[in-house]
């Protein structure tokens, strides 16, 4: 077949690579045949449907030849499946590559069309009552679906990022091979209930059209089960009892009546039941303490957020037996736990797990910009989670799969899920915004459905938001609190993100005031818009700079140069429009005042991270001082987590996994036990987030001078706290004769002696000036910046390094204690550790560190371990800081390293 003149177009204006000129070959899934299965289709062939022009009768027949067609996987977006092929020739994430794919006179109009999705699948020979269904886990934007020839559904029917639905297709498939085919249709996030990105990143050009939760089939017998459900009644507040409740749904799919034995077990309790279906019943069985004694549990394992306690799983599964013969099988995972919320006095919600209140620290989820499925990306980003000491994940549309809640159960990480802002979503909630047709609400429907019931079972959700930016209208609102009672929900139901309520769910508890661009690290103990106190849904202080090595794989040498020189420029990857967020200028312009106006690209990022670090450690850690506190502060989601592609804005790790001052200043602040300096009182704060009352602990506390000089020294000795508690220490007298740029040095002792803590801060006697009154949604102005000028004066650290790494499992772990000699002329600032493969190797990505970005004065040392993913090179220890050269040892043995200057 001849390229059409737009194909043409599409391969010269964007250097696409061609698609094979034979016919396409994939491996047809299989799919097992006992009944009770549920298989994912595992590759797809797909064809832009101004080539593959065909009817759909014709395309999902035996025998279509598939010439030219992109084999990709199973849950591939068309983006996606256009990079897995090699599409581009250019990186699409670096510079602004992605604006030539997302110009429809280049691409020649290429995403708005319908993109054909075939696939072949294998049925053995079933025996009588067998039924096979194709399940859609959601389609971005619709899409027709055929079968060996038929049309099953039109888009009207398979239309929605996230109802999953079930098509019966067993009169139209055979034992051998069947073929499946998808018609789906563009999407546009403002027209329909799909996924839109905001300022987060570019929008995907394709609008991420496809199966991106992909597509299985399933067999069944004559009766079907679904929506697995155990519900637990934990006895408070001495958790010693649990009362279970067991559901499922079956459904007689025969036109005779049938016996069917419902049996399995829950927590290891044997379950059972006959009962007896007429043609087409559907029947909700359910097993409760009264017709189970034994669900009736006795010391129960409870489920614990990270950090309070163990997070155990218990398994639920049933089978249904029709005539001797299982006909179906559903299995669920569970946890044992209690979650409440209410109102303190002040108006803010309050999360309460088990019978505790709990501060939330957490921040914002972006999966891949292209949707795509990464399961081992994904457990090593819980890794993370887990590593930066958050407790929470919240999901602001973007909402994930199973696999992404397994993993949070898993790692103790609590999910607060809810839909997005700023497009159709919304639309039905802004004045003046488009309404939603009676098409729209019925796919929101399906969709809050399908996700109380993927959601339900899993332990580490803790509530849904029905809104972000606006709560939904009335009727809207009450369709949302239905469906979800409807799915037995007992989580709390949060109308929004921000101070709005609605009569079904009652008031939000939360606020949502900015900022989410840059303020100085005191903002956040303000009584005022995005300081702690309440609960604030989402918020940061914007600009969040990468480590070099990251910068130059997104930036071009020009755009590397404006990032430092110019901070009026816009950068494509702070937002790719002509958003508030385009150019860097609030951030800039506070580095330059508070650290020295950058020399180069490197000094430049080096004040960026000692920026980043010092500001998201104050922001949790204003969060921390307050959660005990007479207003106290109950929540807080750091904006965000991640990005979706690499960005300059809104992150603790960037796309690339590098750890840099944002992550390790996270770290930090959410310490288990933790000691911390209060930018408004000067109070020296303990922190506990466990359960567990710690005693016996001892601080030392020292006020330095730029030069190192001690003005100020206490010891602590015999200090307790409660646990899940923060309490001031003692404060920090006002101190005569400090150098205009100082430090304060906290260090935190158990009862062994052992260190627990430790806590440094770059201060300045020239405080940062909050201009109140010209506060706006985004960010409140300053009249006066502090002056960190004087970091640039310290002389080069002399420092050693000594490092061994060991094997366990699949992993490396390297320690490394770093040591400051007695002699060096100044304290070595911010000293980051990265691990190499080999002398000039790739980084060891992902890695979790115990600590790192550390300051040392002379005589002092400190011990950091790092876990990665082992690979055979031998390990190379990179050691940088802000006045220590870049500088590497192997792995192993000792070897003393003198920096040769300072680049400050």
């Amino acid at each position: 077949m001849k390229r059409s003149i737009r194909q043409v177009l599409w391969v010269v204006a964007l250097g696409f690579t061609s698609a094979a000129s034979a016919q396409t070959t994939y491996s047809t899934t299989q799919v097992p045949a006992d009944a009770g299965t549920v298989t994912p289709i595992g590759r797809w062939l797909i064809q832009d449907s101004a080539k593959a022009q065909e009817t759909g009768a014709a395309i999902s027949a035996a025998g279509y030849v598939t010439k030219e067609w992109y084999p990709v996987t199973g849950r591939a977006t068309v983006m996606a499946g256009l990079l897995e092929n090699g599409v581009f020739k250019n990186d699409v994430f670096y510079s602004d590559n992605l604006r030539a794919v997302q110009v429809p006179e280049a691409s020649g109009n290429l995403f708005v069309v319908p993109w054909w999705y075939r696939t072949e699948f294998t049925l053995a020979k079933a025996p009588a009552g067998r039924h096979t269904f194709v399940r859609t886990n959601g389609m971005i934007a619709s899409a027709d679906l055929w079968v060996n020839g038929h049309l099953i559904a039109d888009h009207s029917k398979v239309a929605g990022a996230y109802p999953v639905r079930d098509f019966d297709v067993t009169k139209w498939v055979h034992a051998g091979t069947n073929v499946l085919a998808m018609r789906v249709q563009p999407g546009d996030p403002r027209m329909s209930l799909s996924i839109g990105w905001v300022d987060w990143n570019p929008t995907p050009p394709d609008n991420n059209m496809g199966p991106w939760r992909g597509v299985d089939i399933v067999q069944s017998g004559p009766v079907v089960l679904s929506d697995p459900l155990v519900s637990s009644d934990v006895s408070l507040p001495d958790l010693a009892h649990a009362s279970l409740a067991v559901k499922v749904t079956a459904k007689n799919l025969d036109t005779v009546a049938h016996e069917v034995t419902i049996q399995g077990s829950a927590a290891d309790v044997a379950l059972q039941q006959e009962v007896r279906l007429a043609p087409g019943q559907t029947q909700v069985i359910t097993f409760t303490p009264k017709t189970t004694p034994g669900l009736a549990l006795d010391r129960p394992r409870i489920w614990w957020p990270i950090g309070m306690g163990e997070h155990p799983l218990y398994a639920m599964a049933l089978t249904a037996t029709v005539d001797g013969a299982a006909s179906d099988r559903t299995s669920t995972n569970f946890g044992i736990r209690s979650v409440t919320s209410h109102l303190t006095k002040d108006g803010y919600r309050q999360f309460v797990i088990n019978g505790l209140p709990l501060l939330i620290r957490g921040a914002g989820w972006a999966p891949d910009m292209f949707l795509r499925d990464d399961p081992a990306r994904m457990e090593a980003e819980f890794g993370y989670v887990a590593n930066l000491g958050l407790n929470t994940i919240r999901s602001e549309g973007k909402l994930e799969n199973q696999r992404f809640y397994d993993l949070a159960d898993q790692h103790g990480i609590m999910i607060l899920a809810g839909w997005e802002c700023c497009d159709k979503w919304e639309s039905a909630a802004k004045t003046g915004g488009e309404p939603w047709s009676a098409a729209d609400e019925t796919v929101a429907q399906e969709s809050m459905a399908s996700e109380a019931r993927l959601l339900r079972n899993h332990p580490s959700v803790i509530g849904f938001f029905i809104g972000s930016d606006n709560a939904p209208p009335p009727h809207i609102a009450k369709m949302y609190a239905d469906t979800l009672a409807a799915a037995d929900w007992t989580l709390p139901i949060i109308s929004a993100a921000v101070d709005q309520g609605t009569a079904e769910t009652g008031p939000s508890g939360m606020k949502m005031a900015g900022p989410y661009d840059w303020i100085p690290p005191s903002y956040w103990y303000a009584d005022k818009l995005g300081g702690a106190f309440g609960f604030d849904s989402e918020v940061s202080a914007g600009a969040t700079i990468p480590r070099m090595e990251d910068l130059a794989r997104m930036l071009s040498p020009q755009e590397q140069e404006a990032l430092w020189k110019y901070p009026q420029a816009r950068q494509y990857h702070a937002s790719a429009d002509w958003s508030t967020f385009a150019v860097l200028t609030p951030f800039d312009d506070a580095l330059a005042h508070r650290y020295g106006a950058p020399k180069n690209l490197a000094d430049y990022v080096a004040k960026a991270q000692l920026d980043n670090y010092d500001n998201v450690r104050a922001q949790f850690e204003a969060f921390n001082a307050r959660m005990s506190a007479q207003k106290p502060s109950t929540g807080v989601i750091y904006w965000m987590l991640n990005n979706a592609w690499p960005s300059l804005h809104w992150h603790l790790y960037d796309y690339y996994m590098n750890p840099a001052g944002a992550y390790y200043g996270a770290k930090k602040a959410n310490e288990p036990l933790h000691i911390q300096y209060a930018y408004d009182t000067r109070d020296v704060v303990l922190v506990n987030h466990t359960r567990e009352a710690a005693r016996g602990l001892r601080a030392h506390v020292r006020v330095r001078n730029l030069d190192g000089s001690v003005r100020f020294e206490k010891d602590l000795a015999d200090i307790g706290i409660e646990g899940n508690h923060a309490q001031a220490v003692m404060t920090v007298p006002a101190i005569r004769g400090l150098s205009t740029t100082y430090f304060v040095e906290l260090d935190l002792a158990g009862s062994d002696g052992k260190a627990v803590s430790r806590n440094v801060y770059w201060l300045s006697t020239r405080e940062d000036t909050l201009d109140w009154a010209k506060s706006n949604w985004y960010l409140t102005p300053l009249t006066q910046y502090a002056d960190l000028t004087a970091l640039q004066t310290l002389p080069a650290a002399t420092i050693e390094v000594h490092a061994t790494t060991r094997r366990e499992g699949n992993d490396d772990v390297t320690t490394v204690t770093l040591s400051v000699p007695k002699s060096s002329k100044a304290p070595a600032v911010q000293q980051h550790v990265a691990i190499r493969r080999g002398a000039r190797g790739d980084l060891a990505l992902p890695i979790r560190w115990t600590d790192n970005e550390v300051t040392l004065w002379p005589g002092q040392s400190v011990e950091l371990t790092a876990r990665y993913a082992s690979q055979g090179a031998a390990a190379v220890v990179e050691v940088s800081g802000w006045n220590v050269p870049a500088q590497s040892v192997p792995a192993s043995g000792k070897q003393a390293l003198v920096s040769q200057g300072s680049d400050h």
